[in-house]
């Protein structure tokens, strides 16, 4: 029992060392820093989870949310809307909030620098502060690492992507298509992501861990960067935590990469004296991990198969080419219709909506309602609610459709041909152990 009560009492000369000045002031920096970033941002969303959603920020909250307006209008000038909802955390509310976070932790530090200048060191404070970055981190790589493996986070190729031409797609839109078309691809990268998480969780693979998630974090820091993600401000800091993890540990790994004698253990302290406590502590940091997944995976699944690759397609599912259009009655070009009514094509993939694709590869698209009882088709349009387009429907073969109906005060016909998938290159491509030269 002597034994066992010693391995786990904390090291008298570790608690009893001195840290270095610079040590001091910059652990007091990132401990605020840090701190409050992870809260203010996405980021704390992995930190507070719902068993069906997972928390915003507290930083798009009263009174953060206020405070962050109040600095963008007095300190930056900025006049208007500031929107901090959507798809980016590269907008310029978020901005503005980074820079309130760097002069709060900055004034946090000087007034703790000053009122606790006697402290010798922050051994305990630096080990719990570790748990926190570490399973903000992790939380992190599940939430990513899971929206890749189900795989959600890029969606396989749409029906309006492949007739997209390439030059009339965003460097965004691009990335995702070029790693949505190879799901495989995909998903090895979630199972890196998720397998850092891991690691990153269990005390004793901390360190391999952060040195899987500092490679991944990197590589996604440069996509989304050279992509122009909306997400490079949150990859940043999720790099800077990594490498305050690792800080501690760069002379063990200098030594075990470059080093010529052999690598000392790692000495960081148990959480507490008892060694029931210390298994607890394990314990429950397993425990947050194994929840954070299962989360995420039970919303990203219900988002797949609402909105992904597992949703349901439209009844008329698949990319039409128009052969034939009548307006009033009068067969002609698309070309010398009106604007509105420039039809090459007619998509149908998901089962509310229907997009014409007009001869300048621009997109018309509207929310659609097909009733296969009556072969009707119901079509609104944006907002509107007064606007609507009826039309009948009839296949002609398995690769014929005809749409007869009127819209915007025109009776339209359109004879369409479906436009066979093996004809797309990007989904007749796939790995060859053997590869011929392009033609």
């Amino acid at each position: 029992m002597g034994g066992e009560s010693q391995r786990t009492r904390p090291d008298p000369g570790v608690e009893a060392q001195r840290w270095r000045l610079p040590t001091r002031i910059g652990f007091r920096f990132c401990f605020a820093y840090l701190g409050l970033y992870v809260l203010a941002t996405r980021i704390s969303g992995g930190l507070f989870l719902l068993p069906d959603r997972a928390f915003s920020s507290f930083g798009t909250l009263p009174p953060a949310r206020e405070i962050t307006f109040w600095v963008a209008e007095r300190v930056f000038g900025m006049t208007g809307p500031l929107p901090y909802t959507g798809n980016s955390w590269d907008a310029r509310f978020f901005w503005v909030q980074a820079f309130l976070v760097l002069v709060l932790a900055s004034g946090a530090t000087a007034m703790w620098s000053l009122l606790d200048r006697r402290r010798a060191n922050y051994v305990t404070l630096h080990k719990w502060f570790r748990v926190f970055v570490r399973l903000a981190i992790a939380s992190q790589m599940f939430e990513y690492g899971v929206t890749k493996i189900i795989p959600a986070q890029f969606p396989f190729p749409s029906l309006i992507t492949l007739v997209t031409p390439v030059g009339g797609v965003s460097m965004q839109g691009l990335f995702w298509t070029f790693v949505g078309a190879s799901p495989t691809y995909q998903i090895l990268t979630g199972v890196v992501e998720v397998a850092a998480g891991i690691l990153l969780i269990v005390p004793r693979t901390a360190t391999l861990g952060a040195m899987v998630v500092l490679a991944s974090m990197m590589q996604v820091f440069g996509f989304n960067m050279l992509y122009d993600v909306g997400v490079k401000m949150i990859s940043f800091h999720l790099v800077l935590m990594t490498a305050f993890l690792l800080a501690p540990e760069s002379l063990r790994l200098w030594t075990f990469f470059f080093g010529k004698h052999p690598t000392p253990a790692a000495a960081h302290p148990p959480f507490f004296r008892s060694r029931r406590a210390h298994a607890a502590a394990v314990g429950a940091q397993l425990l947050f991990g194994a929840y954070a997944i299962a989360v995420y995976g039970n919303i990203t699944w219900a988002y797949w198969n609402q909105a992904g690759g597992g949703s349901p397609r439209s009844p008329l599912y698949g990319v039409w080419d128009v052969e034939r259009l009548s307006i009033d009655g009068e067969a002609r070009p698309a070309a010398v219709n009106d604007y509105d009514r420039r039809w090459r094509r007619v998509i149908f993939d998901e089962p509310g909506a229907m997009v014409f694709q007009r001869i300048d590869d621009s997109f018309a698209r509207y929310g659609a309602t097909i009733d296969t009882a009556r072969n009707m088709l119901s079509l609104t349009k944006g907002d509107s609610r007064t606007w609507r387009s009826e039309f009948a429907f009839r296949r002609s073969g398995d690769d014929g459709l005809v749409l007869e109906g009127e819209m915007d005060g025109y009776e339209i016909g359109i004879e369409l041909r479906l436009v066979r998938r093996d004809t797309f290159q990007l989904l007749n491509s796939h790995f060859r152990w053997v590869r011929p030269p392009d033609p």
